[in-house]
């Protein structure tokens, strides 16, 4: 069974064209294709860390899970050829791809299905989604393509869940090296890694889907951080494609470059400014209001993304179902600001740090929140913060921050504001109790509904400043074909990649 949309290659010509005395024979595509992105992952195995660069190199590429997502959102089976559930719905049966072999030759079968739940969900586990799979209660193997998985409690959105990067699947004998040497049973391995510059994949021909082998024969990811450079190196040819071009500012210079491939797409990617909600006086809501008040949202999108970008008023997107559009519910007003910060006990204002990651929106976002901080007196003070290993370490882990911002790539991840140590520090009986109802409950209407409500008490308490959606800003040689113009889940899916000519 086929997964992927047909690729229609051209073939070479055995034939020459015959002209006069001479002959001249078609070119074939080119098989090869450079990448460019702006952040290098830190490690290359998605179910061990969180940023999403990982995946960006690696799913669908290397890895793939039992079901995965598609273009559109819409989740299809992979590893998993189909499933059931049982009437109590704590049951799903999953039928597993048979002739499935990992890149190094090791069978994919029931086991190792199960060695990757376990793994994910286990008391060690450093899984970035753990609390995707903590809703399993055990995993069992009936024979190699059957794999049975109980649940603790009904799970509107296991299968949804099971087709993120984080989910994949991966064999035994190579999970505690997959961070540097990945092995899955994707259409591409790994086949070398020159950190602070770029890494490469090679097709692999032994991939057990024959009827939708790749086009490309190898894929170069190229790490440019720097926006200007990343417009230079497109220019030069020496970067085929940006999916995600980092600099707005420079886009439309290639509208009528005929040359290259313009598109602008829909993401997940919310720019979030997050605030440490266990110290004062952020710890109070008025302050919090008052903070978000100050922010004047389209002024923020124009100087900070070009103009690209929608404004959100809580932790989602209007790509996502059940979209509420709260960016009213707080207004731009720096006055009622200053008035709710004297009622709060700061009617002098007062200092506050943003660590601030190194990528482009951030850098210009914290420069634009501090002149809209100064309004209404308070001192924003810029500490720039590498991304991701020591935001990770700092922000993320050890909750030693203020403020920071960040793009939240995760698609429907509205639920990390009810883990108990996640680095807002929000707590919310009332916010916990929706999501683990929306969690469980099965009936699409019911479950949406109870995301609105999720929404709409974010975008009351503000347990961080909601700013904007960023959009895709693809940029890319006009002969390549088949990259991802819209972004329901963060990837760089290469397997229908090809060159027209």
């Amino acid at each position: 069974m086929s997964l992927r949309r047909p690729i229609f290659r051209p073939a070479l010509l055995a034939a020459a064209l015959i002209l006069g005395a001479g002959g001249l024979a078609s070119a074939a595509p080119r098989d090869d294709v450079t990448i460019g992105m702006g952040i290098e992952p830190a490690g290359l195995d998605p179910t061990v860390a969180a940023p999403v660069a990982i995946g960006q190199v690696v799913w669908q590429n290397v890895f793939e899970g039992l079901t995965r997502i598609d273009e559109t959102g819409k989740v299809l089976p992979q590893l998993a050829t189909s499933w059931t559930m049982s009437e109590d719905q704590r049951t799903l049966t999953f039928k597993l791809r048979a002739n499935v072999r990992f890149q190094n030759g090791a069978a994919f079968d029931s086991g190792t299905a199960k060695f990757s739940l376990d793994r994910a969900r286990g008391e060690g586990s450093t899984n970035p989604q753990k609390a995707f799979f903590s809703v399993i209660e055990r995993v069992e193997t009936p024979d190699p393509t059957t794999l049975v998985v109980t649940l603790a409690e009904p799970s509107g959105n296991l299968l949804y869940w099971l087709g993120w990067p984080s989910s994949v699947m991966v064999e035994p004998g190579s999970a505690e090296t997959n961070r540097t040497k990945p092995v899955g049973t994707g259409p591409f391995r790994f086949a070398e890694w020159r950190p602070g510059d770029r890494l490469r994949l090679e097709r692999f021909d032994a991939y057990w889907n024959s009827e939708d082998r790749p086009a490309l024969a190898s894929a170069t990811f190229r790490f440019i951080s720097d926006p200007s450079a990343q417009a230079a190196a497109l220019r030069a040819g020496d970067v085929d494609a940006f999916p995600e071009f980092g600099a707005p500012e420079l886009y439309d210079g290639f509208k009528d470059d005929p040359k290259f491939t313009q598109a602008v797409g829909n993401t997940e990617l919310k720019v979030v400014a997050g605030l440490n909600n266990r110290r004062t006086p952020l710890n109070d809501a008025r302050v919090r209001r008052a903070l978000m008040m100050a922010v004047d949202r389209k002024t923020l999108i124009d100087g900070a993304w070009g103009g690209f970008g929608t404004p959100i008023g809580s932790h989602y997107t209007p790509n996502d179902p059940g979209y509420r559009d709260l960016s009213a519910e707080v207004p731009y007003d720096p006055a009622g600001a200053k008035v709710l910060l004297a009622e709060a006990g700061y009617p002098q204002g007062f200092e506050l740090s943003i660590r601030m990651p190194q990528m482009s929106y951030a850098t210009r976002s914290s420069e634009i929140l501090q002149a809209f901080f100064a309004e209404i007196g308070v001192t924003l003070r810029i500490v720039p913060t590498e991304f991701p290993a020591v935001w990770v370490d700092q922000v993320l882990k050890g909750h030693d921050f203020d403020m920071t911002i960040v793009a939240h790539a995760e698609p429907l991840d509205i639920g990390i504001y009810a883990r108990p140590d996640y680095y807002f520090g929000y707590a919310s009986p009332e916010f916990s109790k929706v999501i683990h109802e929306a969690e469980r409950t099965m009936d699409d209407k019911a479950r949406l509904a109870l995301y609105g409500t999720a929404q709409e008490i974010l975008a009351r308490d503000l347990p961080a400043l909601f700013l904007f959606v960023m959009p895709k800003l693809g940029l890319w040689n006009a002969d390549l074909q088949g990259l991802w113009r819209n972004e329901p889940i963060p990837a760089n899916d290469l397997t229908d990649v090809r060159w027209v000519r």
